[in-house]
């Protein structure tokens, strides 16, 4: 049949079939929770981390604006520059120390005086500002004199003592036209300005300013360099490729929290002398994705929202950022690639499928080592059912298995092996082997030409009266045995044993195109096997047993006959009864081997006949023209 494979695919496709069924699902569900609870996990890692920037970022500013708020109401500041610069000092040094978020803390006046309090710890402050090694903070005066401006630049150490001084007389910077200042006096409450790049260090700031509480054309403010924002932005916790920044209320690019940059945004800030919103855009592109999605209430309310960009999506988080009515629009934004999310689980999933596939394969693999030892077990089960199939009973049966199944199909194989070969003794083989093939309808009787041979030993029955049974048993199975094997190298089917005579016949059930012929070499070998028999016989002291032989060809109905329970294979006939009168007459013409003149016409050129003429025989009107086979023309071997 087309679908008829070996044990071992039936059953590798069987298993892996199984194993697959089974696997995919439970890992397609381990992969969809884990995904899931991936995502659910790092969208509440963003609204904490957006959470903390906000209330980093808070607090980032709120030291400088409530020392700014405390400024604003200190009657020594009013005072411009240089008068009370102690008291004024003291003071900007003491919010340095305890607000260290703060870059500078400064005041401006409405006639271009300044004091500026700058804390001097970065070594890159100290290089801009060419400061004395030692330097802990600077402090940079611009006072109003007749011929005009005059900036002194004061640098302190730690404890606050002078350790240098540089006066320049004439100065540019005119604090009225810095953003901070002219903001405060537009507004005339405290503001949040930047980022821009401040007058003195040339560095990325914030500010928060103040006007003074008795004059409001003076500001008092604090700094806070970018630097110092964006390194509360580190949002590489969630994963390496997250990122987060701050808007403000223009869209414009506040901080980042990728340090490189970070870098690259203030040194081009730096270079240009203002920030540069297009550029630092540039170098993040999912930044104008974000300011488009910020517009939207629910984002800016603290729901998540996911964007495809270049192919790759994300997830952001927007928060806003306001307190003391400061920074109004300004939003933190996390940004967190989602295939980043969710790598865990796309481990998983191929460390998943990498362990379904070494179980498949082993079992894969265990089907085909179990299938082989079935096979082999199976294929010596065949081999054997084969062999009784052929009537070939030399084997020793097939050897046990640790298959209980197996073992019972070999027992009841080894039963049927017992029986058929049983079957085999009182059967013709030929027969045996055409019964028990039912594809084989050949055992069906049906008219068809045979040669017929019949024995007999004559005075057996005297023979059988002055010996033993037992001895006559012996005697006649030696015989028989004997003239079996004749029968059987001759290609003839021993039909039956008729107490001392045989019945043998040839073209059935095996077709033989050379059937008359085998059959006369046949009769010949039995007759010169006998005589052999016979002469050790004599040695031995047992009786001889002289046969007689009959042989006749024609047709005859031939098949299995009798009742439908119990069934013989034989022939019917004129022909088989014509055969066995033959074997009779060598009666009375004291000869061995009589053969019909159907047997002569057809073997006449192989053998040697002698006419004994016209004959009637018992049972037929026609007489029969007799025959004596006496050799063959051309000695063969019998």
């Amino acid at each position: 049949m087309r679908w008829s494979k070996p044990l071992r695919l039936h059953l590798s496709v069987l298993v892996a079939t199984l194993l697959l069924c089974i696997s995919i699902p439970l890992i397609w569900m381990a992969f969809s929770h884990g995904r899931e609870a991936a995502i659910v996990a790092g969208e509440k890692q963003m609204r904490q981390m957006s959470l903390r920037l906000v209330e980093g970022y808070k607090y980032a500013l709120a030291g400088g604006y409530e020392a700014i708020a405390v400024a604003s109401t200190l009657q020594h500041i009013v005072s411009r520059p240089p008068h009370e610069l102690e008291e004024k000092q003291a003071f900007f040094l003491e919010v340095l120390r305890n607000v260290p978020n703060a870059t500078s803390m400064l005041a401006g006046y409405p006639d271009g005086a300044y004091i500026q309090a700058i804390n001097a710890a970065n070594p890159h402050v100290r290089t801009s500002l060419s400061a004395p090694d030692g330097t802990a903070f600077a402090i940079r005066i611009v006072a109003h004199e007749n011929a005009g401006n005059i900036e002194i630049m004061r640098f302190l150490d730690a404890e606050g003592k002078l350790i240098g001084e540089r006066r320049s007389e004439r100065t540019t910077f005119d604090p009225r036209q810095r953003p901070w200042y002219r903001s405060v006096l537009e507004h005339q409450k405290p503001v949040s300005v930047g980022p821009f790049v401040s007058g003195t260090l040339k560095m990325p700031t914030l500010t928060i300013a103040a006007p003074m509480k008795d004059n409001g054309q003076i500001a008092v403010g604090v700094n806070v360099h970018l630097e110092t924002v964006s390194r509360l932005l580190d949002a590489r916790e969630i994963s390496p490729r997250a990122r987060s920044y701050i808007l403000d209320e223009q869209d414009g690019l506040v901080a980042h929290s990728d340090p490189a940059m970070m870098s690259r945004i203030l040194g081009l800030w730096t270079q240009r002398g203002e920030a540069d919103d297009g550029a630092a855009k540039a170098l993040d592109r999912t930044v104008d994705t974000v300011i488009r999605l910020r517009r939207d209430v629910k984002l800016t309310n603290g729901d998540l929202a996911r964007f495809d960009l270049d192919g790759e999506p994300y997830l952001v988080e927007i928060a806003p950022v306001t307190f003391s009515d400061l920074f109004k629009g300004t939003s933190v934004a996390v940004v967190v690639p989602f295939d980043d999310l969710v790598s865990q689980a796309n481990k998983e999933l191929v460390r998943n499928v990498l362990m379904a596939a070494i179980f498949v394969a082993a079992g894969v693999g265990g089907s085909i080592v179990l299938s082989r030892l079935i096979s082999a077990s199976l294929y010596q089960l065949a081999d054997e059912a084969r062999r009784i199939g052929d009537l070939d009973f030399a084997g020793k049966g097939t050897p046990p298995s640790w298959i209980t199944e197996i073992n019972t199909l070999s027992g009841a194989l080894a039963a049927s092996r017992r029986a058929i070969a049983q079957f085999a003794l009182y059967v013709p083989r030929e027969v045996v082997r055409r019964i028990v093939d039912p594809s084989d309808t050949s055992t069906k009787a049906a008219r068809q030409d045979v040669t017929v041979l019949f024995t007999d030993i004559r005075d057996f029955t005297t023979i059988s009266e002055q010996h033993p049974p037992e001895d006559v048993v012996e005697i006649l199975s030696a015989y028989f045995e004997l003239l079996n094997q004749i029968a059987e190298r001759h290609r003839g089917t021993v039909v039956q044993y008729l107490g001392d005579s045989i019945f043998v016949m040839w073209n059935a059930p095996i077709t033989e195109a050379d059937h008359v012929a085998s059959g006369c070499r046949c009769a010949l070998a039995m007759s010169v096997a006998v005589d052999e028999l016979n002469e050790d016989s004599r040695k031995i002291g047992r009786p001889e047993l002289r046969t007689r032989f009959g042989l006749h060809t024609g047709q005859a109905v031939v098949g299995s006959f009798d009742a439908i329970a119990r069934q013989q294979y034989t022939a019917m006939g004129d022909t088989i009864n014509v055969a066995s009168r033959l074997e009779g007459l060598n009666k009375e013409f004291g000869t061995t081997i009589l053969a019909s003149a159907a047997i002569q016409q057809v073997a006449a050129d192989q053998f040697a006949f002698r006419s004994l003429g016209l004959m009637k025989v018992k049972g037929r009107m026609e007489a029969v023209e007799v025959y004596e086979l006496v050799e063959a023309a051309t000695r063969q071997p019998g």
